[in-house]
């Protein structure tokens, strides 16, 4: 008795310290809002996974990245190399080359780590290019969402700046032939190009600062923008709350999915593991980047056959396929070469991504909030523009190695610099048509399906002689989805708008060419009550 007595006056003074010490923080700290934010609802599809491995590849870049900086040395000074690599004994090389091969041959683990580091960087960039696609395609960036799809493609930005400085750090002959290219893109700039390259590079090309100046960027200023942005993302994402897929239950107003704990962090720490896991094997397994077998950069060398990483492919073949336009103006001559495909090209590209959200909402005048995923084959003109841009962007790239693949098989680099002109003029149109096509088609044959059922297979003899095949009703949860995704109607000029007729026809057309031709059944009525299966939130 006396031993449960003591159990018990133990347990309440734990009791009360307990209470004591949560009033304490309550007052101090949210945390009575942590328990509302722990039941917070996550959609659960495959999709929503292209963020989070772009986070966690992010993580693994951190972690490296502050590993490789103990070792790296980023200076341009000349020194000899005296190491363990055999084939590069007494070659003068800069510091930074040094040190990177001192990393790769002496430094236990080192290799490992620098691969990671390059592969992780490789899966961040793919990561945010197909998320921001996934975004693009489901109309995700609409209302509420301008903000975060902005910020997304910042952060795409930032990354491929951060990739360019990072591989460019080691100072081979492979990114110093890039390097060289990034000069003349530079000195291309109308009137300040000069300026540009020597404040760069610290004086005449390939100068003395370039390295430290790169490396400050990759380790201090990039990587906090970028970290800062993550964080306002993953905010937002909270703030706004998650899009989801249609289905019983799954509305505008609402968001149903795994409380984030214990299932949804249960489930991206499962993820996290598995993308350090794999990267971890493909830096053990897969050569990335051997910046030994390139040797230190010299001026008056060139690597054959140098390509870029995959991100910045397309600005390299862009310069291969425009013509050796030039312009002399008052003694000053524009590289039309240059300047075109290396500056306006991105520049218009990011512009057009920062812009699209509000181009598309002032074409369609859709102005009401969106928290459920577009079928893609439901808004087939902006799926048209997607699949026309990613086969530019397609085109480009390929024919950034245009000398590789004629060296491959055999043709005339002329040639195939013409086929991949004339691919870049035909293949997007040529794309985009087919693709609206193909979607119309597809919401033709969902109509269909609601009409008339799901085929079973077996075909049957009619009376007349005749065969039909038998159909069997759809069930209600796929019912719901083809019939949710109300189709706009477009719009058409009105007096009285406030805008200028000229404008309010441009407008009124491409509304009626975004929305003149969709098939589709009209949205259903949205629950009042929403129906999540077992084992889901809503919020």
């Amino acid at each position: 008795m006396l031993l449960k007595r003591r159990r018990a006056r133990a347990g309440a003074r734990a009791r009360v310290a307990a209470e004591r010490t949560v009033d304490w923080a309550d007052r101090r700290l949210p945390v009575s809002e942590g328990g509302a934010l722990l039941r917070k609802a996550f959609p659960d599809h495959w999709s929503f996974l292209l963020g989070e491995i772009a986070l966690y590849s992010f993580v693994v870049l951190l972690l490296t990245g502050v590993w490789l900086t103990l070792f790296f040395h980023p200076s341009m000074e000349q020194v000899v190399y005296e190491g363990s690599y055999r084939p590069l004994l007494g070659v003068q090389m800069s510091e930074a080359f040094r040190s990177t091969v001192d990393i790769s041959f002496d430094v236990r683990g080192g290799l490992l780590m620098r691969q990671m580091h390059h592969w992780a960087a490789l899966v961040f960039l793919s990561a945010i290019g197909v998320h921001l696609l996934r975004i693009f395609f489901t109309g995700a960036f609409r209302r509420p969402r301008e903000a975060n799809w902005m910020i997304g493609v910042t952060l795409f930005l930032l990354s491929l700046a951060e990739g360019f400085a990072g591989y460019s750090l080691p100072d081979d002959l492979l990114s110093g032939t890039g390097l060289r290219i990034a000069q003349g893109i530079m000195l291309s700039i109308p009137v300040v190009g000069t300026y540009v390259s020597m404040f760069a590079f610290g004086g005449e090309f390939p100068g003395e600062d370039l390295i430290p100046r790169l490396y400050s960027l990759h380790i201090l200023l990039i990587p906090g923008l970028l970290l800062g942005l993550v964080t306002v993302h993953l905010i937002l994402v909270f703030y706004l709350k998650h899009t989801h897929w249609a289905g019983r239950g799954r509305t505008n107003r609402n968001a149903v999915g795994k409380p984030m704990f214990p299932q949804f962090i249960a489930g991206s720490t499962g993820l996290s593991l598995m993308v350090f896991g794999v990267l971890a094997v493909l830096a053990a397994v897969a050569q990335i980047n051997p910046v030994w077998v390139y040797g230190p950069y010299r001026a008056d060398v060139v690597s054959t056959g140098s390509q870029p990483d995959w991100y910045v492919g397309f600005l390299e073949g862009a310069l291969r396929l425009v013509p050796p336009w030039e312009t002399v103006v008052a003694g000053h001559t524009v590289m039309w070469n240059v300047l075109l495909p290396a500056v306006v090209l991105p520049g218009a590209l990011f512009a057009v991504l920062y812009a699209y959200p509000f181009f598309e909402r002032w074409v369609t005048g859709d102005r009401r909030e969106h928290h459920l995923c577009d079928r893609p084959r439901n808004r087939p003109v902006r799926t048209g523009l997607g699949v026309a841009a990613i086969t530019f962007y397609a085109v480009l790239t390929a024919a950034g190695g245009n000398d590789i693949i004629a060296f491959t098989f055999e043709v005339s680099l002329n040639l195939l610099t013409w086929v991949f002109r004339v691919c870049l003029v035909v293949l997007p149109p040529l794309a985009f048509m087919v693709t609206k096509r193909v979607c119309l088609a597809l919401q033709e044959r969902d109509r269909e399906r609601l009409a008339e059922g799901e085929e079973t297979g077996e075909v049957r003899q009619t009376l007349t002689g005749g065969y039909a095949e038998s159909h069997e009703p759809l069930d209600e949860e796929t019912r719901y989805v083809l019939r949710t995704g109300r189709q706009p109607e477009p719009l058409a000029p009105a007096a009285g708008e406030g805008e200028a007729p000229r404008v309010a026809r441009l407008r009124a057309t491409l509304s009626q060419w975004y929305y003149g031709d969709l098939v589709g059944a009209e949205e259903p009525e949205e629950p009042e009550e929403a129906e999540p299966s077992g084992g889901e939130l809503e919020r």
